[in-house]
């Protein structure tokens, strides 16, 4: 049954979603257009340059990402505990560093001065409806869709529409949904042939996990996995960053190779802490944009989630049941 966006996008509560922007037909966000024989590769350097920008100002996090030719990939966290924490003057501040008042000569935007920040904290209305705004999903990627869009239309002297409708978004339910969809974005380059793999995947999360590493640094800006970060930063999923690696890794090779070989053992014991069937991870991970739609995650959470919504069945369903069950769980049904 079809299920609204914002049946799923559930404001004021920690939450994980997949959102996907496309280009309109025929409109380059990256890559080479061989039609004309431009690149336009150089705005992958704008749209992460605005992620780490704009998940810096919000109660959001990224968790990965991907930049491809026509379309770009992000999975974030929602915080509301975060911006629940902010005193009146940090919203204020945030919020007009994000819509400044003023800007320079260059049309670059000027730090907000003191008596800005204050008149604005001052409104408490005013407020309440900025902290909304700050924690929501629609407004990150209208922030991030919107200044893609002025980009590439100012640098190709054109107007009109950029992307092809509003972003698309999935939530997803649990660890296991969390962690096919983040090696299916990670991979996007890999499964579009564009890289041979991840260390070659550049502009997505899983290549600055790969760069932060071989620099001896700890996470980069995207969200710290197994665990809170040095900075204090709540990571995601029960793994370290090298087996998050590892696994990716070996699933890329699996998937440009077109092997379907047994996971190792060592892979086996890091997918063993959550409920994934093994021997179906290379097509779940490969096949994830086919599998699912609105709702990502084990069966039994679907089901929650389809009485919550009042619907009798949603898509995808079984495609949860048979990704994120173990084999003698599926025969019990």
């Amino acid at each position: 049954m079809t299920v609204a966006r914002s049946e799923v996008v559930a404001p004021g509560v920690e939450a994980y979603y997949h959102c996907v922007a496309r280009c309109v037909r025929r409109a380059f966000l990256c890559g080479l257009d061989t039609r004309i024989g431009r690149s336009y590769e150089h705005r992958k350097a704008w749209i992460q340059g605005r992620l780490k920008d704009i998940a810096a100002v919000f109660g959001i996090e990224v968790v990965t990402y991907a930049v491809m030719s026509n379309h770009l990939h992000v999975v974030l966290r929602t915080r509301p505990d975060l911006v629940d924490g902010w005193s009146a003057e940090e919203t204020a501040g945030r919020w007009l560093t994000l819509f400044p008042m003023e800007r320079d000569q260059e049309g670059r935007p000027k730090t907000p001065d003191r008596s800005a920040i204050e008149a604005l904290a001052g409104q408490s209305d005013r407020l309440a409806e900025i902290r909304s705004r700050l924690g929501s999903v629609s407004w990150f990627m209208r922030c991030l869709n919107e200044y893609v869009a002025r980009m590439a239309n100012r640098e190709d002297g054109g107007k009109g529409r950029f992307w092809e409708g509003r972003f698309k978004c999935q939530v997803l339910l649990d660890d296991s949904a969390l962690l096919a969809c983040m090696a299916y974005v990670d991979l996007n380059p890999i499964r579009a042939g564009v890289a041979e793999t991840p260390e070659q995947s550049k502009y997505t999360g899983i290549y600055d996990r790969i760069q932060a590493r071989a620099s001896g640094a700890g996470e980069t800006w995207v969200c710290p996995l197994g665990g809170e970060d040095q900075g204090g930063r709540r990571g995601v999923l029960p793994f370290s960053r090298d087996e998050y690696l590892s696994l990716v890794d070996w699933t890329g090779r699996g998937i440009r190779l077109g092997k379907r070989g047994a996971i190792p053992a060592e892979l086996s014991d890091i997918l063993n802490r959550l409920p994934v069937n093994q021997a179906r991870w290379l097509d779940t991970v490969q096949g994830y944009g086919g599998l699912f739609y609105r709702v990502v995650g084990r069966m039994e959470a679907m089901m929650v989630m389809a009485r919550h919504l009042g619907k009798r069945r949603l898509g995808g369903i079984r495609a949860g049941e048979t990704a994120f069950s173990t084999p003698w769980v599926q025969e019990s049904f």
